[in-house]
């Protein structure tokens, strides 16, 4: 998640089926297997394994790079009339203008949702479906509860159109009824299942207008359990739609990424009519082409995501704000200044947080690894109940410091959830974001990166 990516082979060639696109004139539909979104001139897409938003212009360079702790992995990006809206893998969404701003977030109305929005209207349509992105456990529904939810500008349930479909094993249902999802400028719903050859297209009352299939399989059915190994719980289901996009005007097609086998290992794109439903034409992408992109004239062309994104590794740092001044478990105050000259880890994190619990013998350790003069490690506590921090300083005993938040780190610094830590360079600029707790792996990961960090001049 943390790292840019390697950089791939050159950009691979675009073709179409019937001709090569206009010269600088494209605009991205996908970047890997999430939606892009254009906004401003630019295309605005998701990349989750760095959290961030990366803005590409007609030629697909980078413009723009967004990141920020309320970006741990996002995974969609919609456009918003004239704002971004952002879903978080995890269902959160995330309202940013076109500077990298927040403007506003919410909670997921579902388990979890992905969301689309339509562009260019005075009073944007904004809808969340179930969705594919993630799916954290298994959820049964009543079969009156909505397959789309409309919301308002501030992520507000107003509205529900069409109903779920509740398979013969009910726990199931979030799986069934997740799905891709685009909003047309009349306000008309696309929805595509992730585990079903259907593509369906709403009206805005939410009546049904058209549903189109490929002709993937002889006989489908729906996702049903297979016998458990050991505690894992298997699911037999096929991965059929990925993300969809309307092609921006004059275009008006609907552009369906799926897949062609059970594992989405074998990507396809479908070009729609948006009035019948009705496939104009099918790109079956390679393996490397992990991008995808159309033109004025509706070619599609396909690309190397990597080499798009090689781009954006050149970006500046951005300095860590806000500063802070806490006091430590003597109560003397501890400010950031005092990490100056030092390549810092600030880590956030509550006695109540499990993965906190498995991260800190994981970061005493890398505090051992380097000295004093190079490295150093602030490890601010959240915690509201200072008898309960008190215990799990005593239960761990970290050499690191330990700074006192009570409970107001997140409406500081809106992080996603906890663990959550900052890698600083010297300058008090940051290295990288760290969401979570990975494992020791990513503390080897971390550690190359400090000690890559500590060598520099």
């Amino acid at each position: 998640m943390r790292r840019a990516p390697a950089v791939g082979a050159a950009l691979l060639a675009a073709l179409s089926a019937c001709r090569s696109p206009a010269p600088g004139g494209l605009t991205l539909l996908f970047l890997g297997r999430s939606p892009a979104a254009a906004l401003g001139g630019s295309s605005w897409a998701p990349d989750p394994d760095n959290s961030r938003i990366v803005a590409f212009d007609h030629r697909l360079r980078v413009v723009r790079i967004v990141t920020g702790p309320r970006l741990s992995v996002p995974v969609a990006v919609a456009p918003l009339g004239a704002d971004l809206l952002v879903t978080e893998r995890t269902g959160e969404g995330v309202v940013l203008d076109t500077a990298g701003h927040p403007v506003r977030e919410w909670e997921s109305p579902n388990v979890a949702s992905l969301y689309a929005a339509t562009a260019g209207t005075a009073t944007p349509r904004v809808v969340a479906v179930r969705s594919p992105y993630y799916v954290p456990q298994f959820a049964a529904e009543v079969d009156t509860a909505p397959l789309i939810r409309v919301l308002d500008t501030l992520g507000r349930p107003v509205e529900g159109l069409a109903t779920v479909r509740v398979p013969a094993a009910p726990f199931l249902t979030h799986l069934v009824n997740a799905g891709a999802v685009a909003v047309g400028p009349d306000g008309a719903v696309y929805f595509a299942p992730l585990v079903r050859d259907e593509i369906r297209k709403y009206a805005p009352n939410g009546a049904l207008r058209w549903t189109t299939k490929r002709g993937l399989f002889a006989r489908e059915s729906d996702p049903e359990f297979l016998p458990p190994r050991g505690r894992e719980v298997q699911v037999r289901h096929a991965l059929v739609n990925v993300a969809l996009a309307l092609g921006p005007p004059p275009d008006g097609r609907l552009y369906v990424l799926g897949s062609d086998d059970s594992a989405a290992s074998k990507l396809r794109v479908d070009v729609l009519d948006t009035a019948t439903g009705t496939i104009l034409a099918t790109r079956r992408l390679a393996p490397r082409e992990t991008a995808v992109a159309v033109d004025a004239r509706g070619s599609i062309a396909a690309f190397d995501a990597d080499s798009l994104l090689r781009g954006a590794s050149a970006a500046g740092r951005e300095a860590f704000e806000p500063a802070f001044a806490l006091p430590d478990l003597t109560g003397d105050t501890v400010t950031l200044a005092r990490f100056a000259g030092k390549v810092t880890l600030v880590n956030f994190w509550a006695s109540w947080c499990d993965p906190c619990r498995e991260e800190f013998p994981h970061m005493t350790e890398l505090y051992r690894e380097f000295s004093r003069r190079a490295f150093e490690i602030a490890a601010i506590s959240d915690d509201v109940d200072r008898g309960k921090m008190a215990a799990f300083v005593r239960e761990f005993r970290p050499p690191f410091p330990i700074l006192v938040g009570g409970g107001r780190m997140k409406q500081a610094y809106h992080y996603r959830g906890l663990p959550y830590s900052v890698l600083l360079d010297r300058q008090g600029r940051i290295i990288e974001r760290i969401f979570g707790f990975g494992g020791a792996e990513e503390f080897r990961e971390l550690h190359e990166t400090i000690a890559k960090e500590v060598r520099a001049p």
